[in-house]
């Protein structure tokens, strides 16, 4: 079934009939106008502008700050879209009075600059000298939105959190809240594996490496020939001397490894933490007038849906909105297994007009009256709204027993489960698309997969039963090691013995103690520091209680199914091996282990 915003009567105005009655009034130019804007520091940085054609008067802009390149070249009779990460923008916003300003962050594209970090703070500074530069144009009324997927989205953040007057809403699309755990250290866990590939994808855009990134199934296209010089650089020469400067910049892998404790700083630097590069450490700066749309998948990643729930929920007093689709990084994917194609049909850069519709140009849209929260349940196929998250606020309870889930707490009972090193969880998961690399079909070996795991079914289902919202594992758990990777997993076990992959989570047992959730991170899941001073190992063969919060999803169990949860501990092709070389055992103390369950009847 399609992901189309008519299933169900989750909106009063579905956003497909928004769009249907907001049709582009003006023209879009064949190429936007480009130029370079000095920073204060000297750096030169190159940006786009694109005008609609035919708009009388002065207009807003919506800024999207990216290192993927505002416009590529294409070489002599090429053919293709040069701006493949701005063209939905551009497309959807322009036509319909709006300037869509595109910049290369410092280090990347045609500008100039050296990157000192993954979401340096120095790009926040930028996005305010930006702010200023637009706000100085002729055609500008003032008014700034700013958007994008993935590290455009949360620069949209770090422009709001300068206070710049001009700024007015932002749509996080697809965006972390915090770079340390909802990104590269998902449970204190490093992705090793996501680095590296990252890391390969930004040395071929930045040294402008063509070769290596043809490799790249986004930027395939042979006749993709470079960054986009601006207009005063015709020949490229100001181009090349840019990316000269680009091959001093950091290396992901290098720079994500030194990041070992979250918010603790580099050797080399006492100013600077993973703080610096997540959103939540300016959270204070963002204005309370500056409207936010927060935008993520059941998919998305390790963490982007923690993020936008966090985004949301830490964001009281502010106009906020939260969308939630069965979709993978950038909605590029229905993830649903009951979809009725690959490409979402929901209009989600529709759904975003509206949303700058309505804080941005001041129209009256009717968005204020829909509820805040839309999320889409799986299985059921269906869009929700929500007045708040969790939908289901008191959850249920089911307790572990040997080899099953049920009601009533368990009897005495040990369970012991040797880790399986080898175990992966496969090649189609919700960590690739966020390494750039193409998933479409995910989990779809997810039956084979999962039957060499350790596994406690729960009863059969006497009715469709919606899941929405976190999963909390609450174990008392023991390890012959003094760390581990404690890897959960969810699935459903249809009547036909059918398994499905529905979510998971994990935690590094060094990382296991929790603390109350600071102002600038609220979720409905255990807070946890990750600081150094917070890190404990385990004393080898000691059951301790350790609460283990899983990704948020919602997913319709249908009557006559099941639902299994499964541990491992650890997955090969996607995580750093904890602790190296000595996989452990786990003793699970079944009396003192249960899973809390956002769950009620479908369609409550």
């Amino acid at each position: 079934m399609p992901d189309s915003d008519l299933r169900g009567e989750a909106w009063r105005l579905p956003p497909s009939r928004y769009l249907a009655g907001r049709p582009a009034e003006f023209a879009l130019p064949a190429a936007p106008s480009s130029r370079y804007v000095t920073m204060g520091d000297g750096c030169r940085l190159a940006v786009d502008v694109w005008l609609p054609q035919g708009a009388q008067g002065r207009i807003p802009a919506i800024l999207v700050h990216t290192p993927y390149y505002r416009r590529f070249s294409l070489r002599e009779g090429g053919q293709g879209e040069r701006s493949p990460n701005a063209a939905k923008f551009r497309d959807a916003f322009v036509p319909r009075g709006y300037a869509l300003v595109v910049v290369d962050i410092r280090g990347t594209g045609a500008s100039f600059g050296t990157r000192d970090s993954f979401r340096s703070p120095k790009e926040r500074a930028d996005a305010r000298e930006i702010a200023d530069w637009i706000v100085a144009q002729p055609w500008s009324d003032g008014r700034i939105g700013a958007t994008g997927i993935s590290y455009p989205g949360a620069a949209s953040d770090f422009l709001a959190s300068t206070g710049h007057p001009a700024v007015r809403a932002i749509a996080p699309l697809f965006a972390v809240w915090d770079t340390w755990a909802d990104h590269y250290y998902p449970g204190g866990v490093y992705l090793n594996r996501l680095a590296q590939v990252y890391d390969a994808l930004m040395v071929a855009m930045d040294h402008d490496r063509r070769d290596l990134l043809r490799q790249v199934s986004y930027y395939a296209n042979p006749d993709l020939a470079g960054p986009a010089p601006v207009e005063e650089d015709p020949e490229g020469v100001l181009l090349r001397a840019a990316v000269r400067e680009h091959l001093g910049n950091f290396r992901q892998p290098d720079f994500m490894a030194d990041l070992r404790f979250r918010e603790e700083p580099l050797a080399y630097d006492p100013g600077f933490s993973s703080a610096n590069i997540s959103p939540y450490s300016v959270r204070e700066s963002i204005p309370k007038d500056v409207a936010v749309y927060a935008v993520s998948g059941w998919m998305d990643g390790a963490g982007y849906a923690n993020s936008a729930i966090a985004r949301y929920l830490t964001m009281q007093g502010n106009p906020r909105h939260l969308l939630l689709g069965p979709w993978d990084h950038g909605a590029r994917i229905n993830v649903s297994p009951w979809r009725a194609a690959q490409e979402p049909e929901f209009p989600l850069v529709g759904e975003v007009l509206r949303f700058f519709d309505e804080y941005l140009m001041g129209r009256d849209t009717g968005l204020r009256a829909e509820a805040p929260i839309h999320y889409f349940a799986m299985a059921g196929e269906e869009w929700r709204a929500a007045g708040s998250w969790p939908p289901q606020p008191r959850p249920t309870r089911w307790h572990l027993a040997p080899g099953a889930l049920q009601a009533a707490p368990a009897a005495p009972a040990e369970a012991r489960h040797a880790t399986d090193a080898g175990f992966s969880s496969g090649a189609g998961t919700r960590y690739e698309r966020i390494a750039a690399i193409d998933s479409r079909d995910y989990y779809a070996d997810w039956q084979q997969r999962q039957a060499a795991l350790p596994a406690y079914d729960g009863p059969v289902f006497a009715q469709d039963t919606e899941l929405a919202g976190n999963v909390l594992a609450d174990l008392t758990i023991a390890a012959d090691t003094p760390d581990a990777c404690i890897l959960l997993y969810l699935s459903e076990v249809e009547a036909d013995g059918t398994v499905r992959y529905v979510t998971e989570g994990l935690l590094r047992a060094l990382h296991r103690k929790e603390a109350p959730h600071p102002p600038s991170y609220q979720a409905p899941w255990p807070f946890r520091s990750f600081h150094r001073a917070d890190a404990a190992p385990l004393t080898p063969g000691v059951a301790e209680r350790i609460r283990i919060p899983l990704l948020p999803t919602a997913w319709v169990f249908r009557r006559g199914s099941r639902l299994r949860l499964s541990i491992a501990g650890g997955d090969a092709d996607h995580l750093m091996q904890v602790p190296h070389g000595r996989p452990p055992v786990f003793t699970l103390h079944l009396q003192g282990c249960a899973l809390d369950l956002p769950l009620r009847a479908a369609g409550a």
